[in-house]
């Protein structure tokens, strides 16, 4: 079996408090090699950078969630500056925008994000994005964004970031692709009536997807209803695998090489 990733994860909810070592143990044996934990305050992106301190394969990602973004205070991002320069910090997330939940005016949040995506562009390092039923705005900002890179010729701009939890059609992700972002495919991938998820893992090019749990949360069949963890990013390949009609190894080691590329791990580690 080759290796593989969880692109995203969040380790540091007290789902995982009483047997952290053991689910941690389990997604070694069952071949994970890596792990991303993406903070989604300051608080937490701090505890997924002592995380990463803890094991060679733990890596951090830190930013603010469009949904704590009422959080953001004049001193947040000289403090998330500090924790980004981090030696396992491999990205800035996660980030992004929500217009699902109201909890958060949407202007507030274009403007956390504004401010994250040009702290990207100065550490060079890439972006984990959320976006829930914000498409084409968020898309305006990354498009603009992505292009100002490649003007200036910030190298960033080959390898800005991923597209979280993939929601939209297979036209919104090639348009991603185009601009060489990554699109993350998570455990609704093997859900039933997950039609229009499955179409995109199985058309897009596969130099293109990242596999992620987004453990606790969206757990893949067959384990639905229960908690999710990293070991689990075996089920969601698997069914990738299935719809591809290419072999598990051919997928696994191909989404790894994907997120070796994007978060440039493989120095750090």
């Amino acid at each position: 079996m080759k290796a593989l990733v969880d692109s995203h994860c969040h380790l540091f909810f007290n789902f995982f408090t009483d047997d952290l070592d053991d689910v941690l143990s389990r997604a070694w044996e069952n071949g994970v090699t890596h792990i991303l934990i993406p903070g989604i305050d300051l608080e937490t992106s701090q505890q997924a950078v002592a995380l990463s301190e803890k094991h060679p394969n733990l890596f951090a990602a830190v930013g603010v969630h469009p949904n704590d973004a009422l959080g953001w205070q004049t001193d947040s991002l000289d403090r998330l500056k500090r924790l980004a320069e981090h030696p396992k910090v491999m990205a800035i997330g996660e980030i992004g925008l929500d217009y699902y939940r109201d909890t958060t005016p949407p202007e507030l949040q274009r403007k956390v994000l504004e401010t994250q995506l040009e702290l990207a562009a100065d550490l060079k390092k890439p972006v984990v994005i959320h976006n829930r039923q914000a498409f084409t705005d968020i898309w305006s900002l990354l498009k603009k964004w992505q292009a100002d890179l490649a003007w200036v010729e910030n190298p960033l701009s080959q390898a800005p970031g991923v597209l979280h939890s993939f929601e939209g059609d297979l036209v919104q992700a090639i348009q991603a692709i185009e601009q060489h972002f990554f699109i993350g495919i998570g455990g609704p991938v093997t859900f039933r009536n997950a039609a229009m998820s499955q179409e995109v893992a199985k058309c897009i090019p596969l130099d293109h997807i990242l596999l992620e749990t987004d453990a606790p949360f969206l757990t893949p069949h067959p384990h639905r209803g229960h908690r999710n963890e990293p070991s689990y990013v075996i089920f969601i390949a698997e069914k990738i695998a299935e719809l591809r009609a290419q072999s598990l190894p051919v997928v696994a080691e191909a989404t790894t090489q994907n997120a070796n590329r994007l978060f440039a791990w493989g120095v750090a580690a």
